[in-house]
């Protein structure tokens, strides 16, 4: 199967199914990677350097910042956020197509980076289905829900620059599509 492009990018409100969609991918082909973010946020248990962040110091993080290190960082909750570019020219050089899993700022500073990245945007089918996704995980208060939700109008604005904005209803559908914008037709 022949990808339109090594960097495939999606961002999504949280609970709009990105992830689940970007582990799908990973798992149906094997070519594929998920891009690790480095972090300055403590390791949690069980976490592992390189696999679920790269672990980096203030310090490190912001000497690799003034080095042009990043593709594109953020500062949340007191840390930082980033993907280096090292590591996803790393794993295009061997041939590997990388998945990102990143906010809509993220995504469009890749594609500056790299024009040729595809750009997805996954839109749950409206505010009340997104709602209750959040409930669901359990790892959501009323506040965070409330601030993810008072986000929503900005990233619904940037997902206008990007190359498609898919509805995720059904996810098995929602696939059908993403793999109708990013895989070549035979």
């Amino acid at each position: 199967m022949k990808f339109k492009s090594p960097y495939i990018v999606f961002s999504a409100p949280s609970g709009g199914g990105k992830t689940t969609i970007v582990k799908m991918l990973k798992e149906k082909y094997p070519q594929t990677v998920i891009s690790v973010s480095a972090t300055t946020r403590p390791k949690r248990p069980g976490e592992k350097d390189g696999v679920d962040y790269y672990f980096l110091s203030k310090d490190e993080f912001e000497r690799k910042i003034k080095e042009g290190k990043f593709l594109e960082y953020e500062q949340v909750h007191g840390n930082y956020y980033g993907t280096l570019k090292e590591i996803v020219d790393h794993h295009v050089r061997n041939h590997k197509i990388v998945l990102f899993d990143i906010d809509v700022n993220g995504a469009l500073s890749i594609k500056r980076h790299y024009p040729e990245a595809i750009l997805i945007f996954i839109k749950p089918p409206n505010e009340q289905v997104l709602i209750e996704r959040l409930k669901k995980r359990h790892t959501e208060t009323e506040e965070t829900i409330k601030k993810r939700l008072q986000r929503l109008p900005y990233e619904y604005e940037q997902a206008k620059k990007f190359d498609f904005v898919i509805i995720n209803e059904d996810l098995q559908e929602t696939i059908k599509k993403v793999e109708d914008c990013i895989l070549e037709k035979d």
